[in-house]
């Protein structure tokens, strides 16, 4: 009996040791992983991107498993073409922004004339 004891603590730290390791470390990089997937597959022309070598680009064209950039100053620019696994960071283009801007306002916009319209009813 003694020795069933033993066995059974050994095998629930294992277990506990095994589900640790599991949340400690494998989950986080799977999550991390579907984070840069969605992002390498939202790549779109326009974007500002870094790649993992500290390039810093814009998208000229996007294709299956490459993408190719425009690096420079505003003399001098220069294609680039490159792994979609290269891009390290993605800044959204300034039409995107714009867009979210312009939404952004027009919801404040009817929140002021919603509000304003309650005020002139009461």
């Amino acid at each position: 009996m003694q020795g069933m004891e033993g066995l059974g603590g050994t095998i629930l730290w294992l277990v506990v040791m095994i589900a640790i390791f599991y949340f400690m470390l494998i989950r986080p990089e799977n999550k991390r992983k579907k984070q840069v997937k969605a992002m390498l597959d939202a790549l779109k022309v326009g974007d500002s991107v870094t790649t993992i070598g500290g390039i810093i680009g814009k998208v000229l064209k996007v294709k299956d498993d490459k993408v190719c950039i425009e690096i420079g100053d505003r003399t001098q620019k220069f294609p680039m073409t490159i792994k979609r696994e290269a891009v390290a960071s993605v800044v959204p283009c300034k039409k995107a922004k714009k867009e979210k801007d312009v939404e952004l306002i027009e919801e404040a916009t009817e929140e002021v004339s919603e509000v304003a319209t309650e005020e002139t009813a009461e």
